[in-house]
């Protein structure tokens, strides 16, 4: 089993959204090596910390579970959606997701200024200088460690 982090903005797709829905696919990922994650690394059963991005705060919301293993992203060859690309088609896909389950939210959000504080989580992608990929990998310590906060 794998750890992720998944950053979603909660006007766009919330864990609130998430567990009204139960499961649902995690499309529109226009990011290569996020890309390469959910085709190649992402597999049913690994977990996943649901992160809201571009929040006040931004911060660590639940958990979210894969449920199907990667396949490709069918938005990014609907010309309505807005992740088309006009260089994907289901024949030569350029992009792929994942589906998620819903498994739990937090009784309250952790706040990323609370998670840099902790000297346990110091290598954590999230917490690195620059990192903004939208999936990232999360070790089993991190994880566990979050989950208990």
């Amino acid at each position: 089993m794998r750890y992720w982090l998944l950053k979603s903005e909660p006007s766009t797709f919330s864990i609130d959204d998430l567990k009204q829905k139960g499961s649902d696919h995690w499309d529109g990922v226009r990011n290569y090596q996020a890309r390469n994650f959910m085709r190649d690394e992402m597999t049913p059963g690994d977990l996943a910390l649901f992160y809201h991005s571009n929040a006040n705060p931004p911060g660590i919301i639940g958990i979210a579970k894969v449920s199907k293993k990667g396949y490709p992203d069918h938005t990014s060859w609907d010309p309505y959606s807005p992740y088309f690309d006009p260089k994907s088609s289901p024949e030569n896909p350029r992009w792929f997701m994942v589906d998620v389950e819903f498994v739990e939210k937090f009784p309250r959000l952790i706040p990323l200024e609370e998670l840099k504080g902790f000297k346990e989580l110091e290598n954590m992608t999230l917490l690195q200088k620059g990192s903004r990929l939208s999936i990232q990998k999360v070790t089993k310590q991190e994880f566990d460690f979050i989950t208990k906060l």
